[in-house]
């Protein structure tokens, strides 16, 4: 059975999707949720009986161009004014493993793949893959030591990822590895982010600062401009 995604969309203007992203992901079952965001004292069915016709015709119009690519494809409706709640509770009904933070994108030539403290890794390689194209010329497995970590052990984590990688069938000449150490996890992220066409990461650990700031993955897409795969941890 093919991996679900959630792409989310905010209506009523979402951003339009590129192609690219669309062909990359037809071989997986694909839940477009549309998300209506409402000011407050708004109630949700009034909003739905004045704008959810033409909100739904919005969805289905992103559906079919996902279904004519080749996938599978399901969407969803929700008005309301928390994104980040919407988004956890449609990914957990329909049994989500990886999330899109959709930006444009012409190309995706370099990938950053920031890891976590473990190198066992079985769901990420799939989306690894499934960004990775004919023109794809570096992918760049990523990790920041940070507290008591060593970075030996940081240096251990890529190596023994790359292995992995290769032995799936990914080009050595293809795959690097970069370690830095630093204090500021996120922020060593996003600046390295800023190189990259792609990210492909693992959901990282809820901060509180996520709903002011948004999540890694919205402050990578909002900031660099590129399309962020977040894949749920199986780890």
């Amino acid at each position: 059975m093919a991996d679900t995604i959630l792409v989310p969309l905010e209506l009523p203007d979402p951003e339009p999707l590129s192609p690219i992203l669309i062909e990359d992901l037809s071989s997986l079952t694909v839940v477009v949720l549309g998300h209506y965001d409402l000011p407050e004292q708004t109630p949700a069915s009034s909003a739905r009986e004045q704008f959810g016709e033409t909100a739904q015709a919005t969805l289905d119009e992103v559906a079919e161009a996902f279904a004519d690519a080749g996938a599978t494809v399901r969407t969803r409706l929700v008005f309301g004014k928390d994104r980040a709640a919407a988004i956890q509770q449609i990914a957990t009904e329909e049994g989500c493993v990886a999330e899109l933070d959709p930006a444009p994108t012409e190309g995706i030539n370099r990938i950053l793949v920031p890891l976590p403290d473990v190198a066992e890794l079985d769901r990420l390689p799939r989306f690894i893959r499934l960004l990775s194209e004919d023109s794809t010329q570096r992918i760049t497995l990523f990790h920041v030591v940070e507290g008591e970590e060593s970075r030996e052990r940081g240096e251990a984590v890529v190596a023994e990822t790359r292995e992995h990688l290769i032995e799936d069938g990914f080009g050595p000449d293809a795959v690097d590895t970069l370690v830095v150490e630093g204090d500021e996890h996120d922020e060593e992220i996003l600046r390295t982010a800023a190189d990259y066409d792609a990210v492909v990461m693992y959901e990282p650990e809820p901060r509180l600062g996520d709903r002011v700031f948004g999540t890694l993955a919205d402050r990578i897409a909002d900031e660099t401009g590129d399309p962020v795969i977040v894949v749920s941890r199986d780890y």
